[in-house]
């Protein structure tokens, strides 16, 4: 008998989130609702609906880019046939299948596309020869049709691949490894499509004017990395609550650590692979979007990404100690999330605030209220589920993986 044939016995107290389910759902579902009452007062009541649309489209952005995230961490372990993840897999298709939710919490910036998008001004675009030249793009009733097939395509694939896992761990049928395999490898192609399109209407369309064809791997390398540093930060609380206790072993945070360092280089070379390209061709429509983030206030903005999300990781995950000490990677984890966080703040606020970085309370509450609800949807999803897939005929060698 293979490993592949074991059938591995897991302690359910382990394996479930019991109770702790309807607390976390709770809790966090409060601290969303109120963060987003809070976020709806101070920009509303206040007559200062453009700035309410801009701190919500940053921490909207954020937390689609952490679901799609998820979701090419699963596609990604499927396609590859990966043994050593299955014990952290369900943490991601757990949270990849919130893209439903954040369809859900889409809608407010439906309404706020006057304030955030020139090109859906009709006064604008009769003025503006490009504006006219890209109307047949940028439009409205063409936005939304976009913005309804890339939800709809997220939402279909990460539906599929969490039903088919949580399947699995009632029928124990080996059959269903194969399916998910076979169904990652066109899953890819359309995540790669839909998430660049995204970011191309999502981000750069604020700024109409200026476009990167490498922009869609630029949000492709935070939101991976986002998510490879989400995965660390659950699994150790999910610990310190008891829970995936020998499940999720010091190798598992081990690989972890090296996709986190692996990414945290890869969105440095496309950072400024972006930049150098634009640095040298010296093109007044190009330089534009640059230019903005390094004048004024930004200037340091930009330094600190520099640093921060980029020298700090670097240096703190290349040696094999700091990967294999969880308190440490945890940190570093929660640094990157951080970095990623002002990453999105950096590419949404200078279009409408230049040489100013207008951090402000309306920034904390959208993040806690769509935060707060993106982790209830989470755990309410979980609740009667387990936290790793316990019939997947390759949890054998994921238990016992060791790094070389």
């Amino acid at each position: 008998m293979t490993a592949h044939d074991h059938q591995v016995s897991l302690p359910v107290h382990e394996v479930r989130l019991g109770g702790a389910a309807g607390r976390l759902t709770g809790i966090a579902g409060a601290i969303g609702v109120l963060g987003l009452l809070a976020s709806a007062l101070l920009g509303f009541a206040r007559a200062d609906s453009e700035r309410f649309y801009l701190s919500y489209l940053v921490s909207f952005s954020y937390f689609l880019s952490l679901t799609l995230g998820a979701l090419f961490f699963v596609l990604l372990q499927h396609l590859t046939q990966s043994g050593w993840s299955v014990s952290v897999r369900r943490i991601a298709e757990g949270f990849a299948a919130n893209a439903s939710m954040l369809a859900v919490l889409f809608v407010p910036l439906l309404f706020g596309l006057g304030s955030l998008y020139e090109w859906t001004q009709p006064e604008h675009v009769a003025g503006d020869h490009l504006l006219q030249a890209k109307s047949g793009y940028l439009n409205p009733v063409f936005f939304f049709v976009r913005l309804v097939v890339y939800f709809g395509a997220w939402i279909l694939m990460s539906r599929f691949f969490f039903r088919q896992s949580v399947l699995q761990d009632r029928t124990g049928d080996p059959e269903i490894t194969t399916r998910m395999r076979k169904r990652s490898a066109p899953a890819v192609f359309v995540f790669a499509l839909t998430l660049t399109f995204c970011a191309f209407d999502l981000l750069m369309s604020l700024e109409p004017h200026w476009f990167s064809t490498i922009f869609g791997v630029y949000f492709f390398s935070g939101s991976v990395l986002g998510f490879f540093a989400v995965l660390p930060v659950s699994a150790f609380f999910l610990q310190r609550s008891g829970r995936l206790r020998g499940l999720v072993t010091t190798e598992h945070f081990h690989d972890l650590g090296k996709l986190v360092f692996a990414f945290a280089v890869f969105w440095a070379y496309i950072a400024f692979s972006q930049y150098m390209l634009y640095w040298y061709a010296n093109i007044p429509e190009e330089t534009e979007w640059f230019l903005r983030r390094q004048t004024g206030e930004w200037t340091a903005v930009s330094w600190l990404l520099l640093v921060g999300h980029f020298i700090v990781p670097f240096l703190a995950l290349i040696s094999r100690v700091p990967k294999r000490r969880r308190g440490v990677l945890v940190t570093v984890a929660i640094w990157i999330l951080f970095m990623h966080w002002v990453d999105l703040y950096y590419v949404v606020m200078p279009h409408a605030s230049e040489g100013r970085v207008p951090l402000g309370l309306l920034d904390l509450t959208t993040f806690l209220g769509i935060g707060g609800i993106w982790v209830a949807a989470f755990a309410h999803r979980l609740r009667d589920r387990a936290l790793v897939p316990t019939k997947d005929p390759r949890l054998a060698d994921s238990l016992t993986f060791e790094n070389f």
